[in-house]
């Protein structure tokens, strides 16, 4: 009691709190008084650290609200908050006792308005198109007929159908659907999973890759279209191997994806027309092509066909190609005969000329033998030869007293005689072989130059007794003649000598008085 009376402290009677219980009390204040609110502001100093969570500021002209998006709020957001986009946050408000901060934890964050959403998809824009991604030089040209065509858009609209009835009219073909999402926070994610999966596919393969790609889906508001304006969506249209076409929304729509697609479809429709061309189309110009083909050749044939008449008329006839080198040949036969005459006279003159020599010289040539023989015929005198013998008992007696010299002579001997026997055949062979072949030879001479071959082409020789006659007027002059052939002799008797004129009688002088006799 005296303690009582005796604290003079001022507002001793104030309860005392921890700095933790001060701050839990303004926590439960708060959450408790904004548990859930909206917020509208410009976004400002955002950061994205490698936890995924999202910090940002909400600012206006006078005040900042520090914020946080948790990251499993953050890869649900529809809209992914950027540095100076104008939106309305919904969350609650909450205090950070570790610096006396309060904050709002963010549940759902949208653009503020269509202005925001545009002003936002024009950044997004120009920051792409900065990159390159949006260049007409990248682009790739689409196939004429491709064989498979990939759709990316929701199976259960009618974009598919509507896609596929037109093919079917236009020109049929395979067509491999991946079934996304076209529409919320889904979109986006499986529409650029989708491109890089068809991408992904082997070429030839058990399901084979597409060869023309068609991004689709209906009209809809710029919302609900968003999901075709995110960055992964353009950069995986961008990144396609395979030509991509764009068809998202109407006509007036516009999205991201249609600048880095190879190709920006105003409807699906549209797309599947693109795609592919109209197959009686295709059949009539193949017909035109085939007439126009058919009439050239036609043509072209028909203009070689005269080329090749009128230089036929131009060109002179056969037979007037042959007329000289006939002539000739028939002026080179004429000449043969004369010419094969002189050249057998000249060979036989010739021949007689060689026969004139030869005689001459084979005497010459046996006379020289006869002496060669005589002088050989003195040396093998019988003193000589006696000589000879003695000579030959004696060495005959020195290798008798020696067997083993004896016997290595003889084979010595023996072995110089095979050796010399070896060498006279082979100059014997030798030369016999060039005595023969020069006496062939010269019998061919002699059987060329012949009459015998002259008489085996034609000709014939016309003989009176041994004598040759080679004029007609010798022919005529003998009374009978004899004809050698190739095969043999045969006689004839002139019968083309003129005959002899018949004496002419001399008329007798008429009598006076007209041949009459005298009466008297």
């Amino acid at each position: 009691m005296d303690d009582l009376i005796d604290d003079d402290a001022p507002g001793g009677n104030a309860p005392e709190f921890t700095v933790s219980e001060i701050s839990g009390a303004v926590k439960r204040t708060v959450e408790g008084a904004f548990s859930h609110v909206r917020v509208r502001g410009e976004v400002g100093r955002l950061s994205r650290p490698r936890s995924g969570h999202i910090y940002l500021d909400l600012k206006d002209d006078r005040s900042v609200l520090a914020s946080v998006v948790w990251k499993g709020v953050s890869a649900r957001l529809a809209h992914q908050p950027e540095e100076g986009m104008e939106v309305i946050a919904s969350g609650r408000l909450t205090t950070f006792p570790g610096q006396s901060k309060y904050q709002l934890v963010i549940d759902d964050i949208r653009p503020a308005g269509a202005g925001a959403l545009m002003a936002m998809l024009e950044k997004r824009k120009q920051a792409l198109a900065a990159e390159g991604l949006f260049d007409e030089a990248r682009k790739k040209p689409l196939p004429f007929l491709p064989e498979v065509i990939g759709v990316v858009t929701s199976p259960s609209g009618a974009v598919i159908r509507d896609i596929l009835h037109r093919l079917r009219d236009r020109f049929p073909r395979k067509v491999l659907i991946w079934p996304v999402a076209v529409q919320g926070e889904r979109c986006a994610p499986e529409v650029a999973r989708a491109i890089r999966g068809f991408n992904a596919m082997t070429p030839g393969g058990a399901l084979p890759r597409p060869d023309l790609l068609i991004v689709a889906r209906g009209g809809g508001s710029l919302e609900d279209l968003w999901g075709f304006n995110e960055e992964a969506v353009v950069r995986a249209a961008a990144e396609s191997v395979i030509p991509l076409i764009s068809a998202v929304g109407h006509e007036t729509d516009t999205t991201l994806i249609d600048f880095a697609s190879d190709y920006r479809a105003p409807t699906p429709t549209g797309a599947a027309e693109k795609a592919v061309p109209v197959r009686m189309d295709m059949l009539n110009w193949l017909r035109q092509q085939e007439g126009i083909l058919t009439r050239a050749m036609t043509g072209g044939l028909a203009a070689r066909t005269q080329r090749v008449r009128d230089v036929g008329r131009a060109l002179p006839r056969p037979d007037a190609l042959l007329e000289a080198p006939r002539q000739r040949l028939d002026l080179a036969a004429l000449r043969l005969a004369p010419a094969l005459k002189g050249r057998t006279q000249e060979a036989r003159a010739r021949l007689d000329r060689l026969a004139a020599r030869l005689d001459p010289a084979l005497e010459r040539a046996v006379a020289s033998k006869r002496l060669e023989l005589g002088r050989s015929a003195g040396r093998l005198s019988p003193a000589r030869l006696e000589a000879l013998v003695r000579e030959g008992r004696r060495t005959l007696a020195r290798w008798q007293l020696d067997p083993q010299r004896l016997a290595a002579r003889t084979l010595r001997m023996e072995e110089g005689l095979r050796t010399t026997s070896a060498r006279f055949a082979q100059v014997a062979e030798v030369s016999v072989a060039r005595r023969r072949e020069k006496m062939e030879s010269l019998e061919r001479l002699r059987t060329t130059l012949g009459y015998k071959q002259t008489l085996a082409r034609g000709y014939a020789v016309i003989r009176s007794g041994e004598a040759v006659l080679t004029q007609k007027a010798e022919a005529e002059a003998h009374p009978a003649l004899e004809i050698e052939f190739s095969d043999g002799r045969l006689g004839v008797t002139p019968t083309g000598a003129a005959p002899k004129a018949a004496p002419r009688k001399t008329p007798k002088k008429p009598e006076p008085g007209g041949g009459q006799g005298s009466l008297f």
